[in-house]
């Protein structure tokens, strides 16, 4: 199983990032997806999940400025990110979840400053 996170990088505040997420060796369309981020010093957090029937949530921090789709076709999960803020820097996780297994991805690096 792999989840390989794409799309990361220095942006300057105002700016907009999409973070990609490619699975194989899963059956993509059953898995409910999320995106999460870790901030230095800071424990592991829930950015945006959207499940296999297509329900989003968001964290309160994101909610107007994020976007969350999935792509059955690709086994792609994005993460559309928008008016993006210096508090948004932190490494964004993927992560592909069934109520019998779980499996992460390896990190992608945002970092927003001017």
């Amino acid at each position: 199983v792999q989840l390989v996170e794409s799309g990361g990088g220095l942006v300057q505040p105002g700016a907009s990032l999409r973070l990609s997420c490619t699975t194989s060796g899963i059956i993509f369309r059953i898995y409910n997806m999320g995106w999460y981020r870790q901030a230095p010093g800071k424990e592991r957090e829930l950015v945006a999940g959207i499940t296999a029937g297509g329900s989003t949530n968001f964290a309160d921090s994101v909610k107007g400025r994020f976007t969350i789709s999935r792509d059955n076709a690709k086994n792609t999960v994005y993460l559309q990110m928008n008016s993006l803020k210096p508090e948004d820097t932190a490494v964004y996780y993927c992560n592909a979840a069934t109520g019998r297994s779980t499996w992460w991805g390896q990190g992608t690096q945002v970092t927003v400053s001017s």
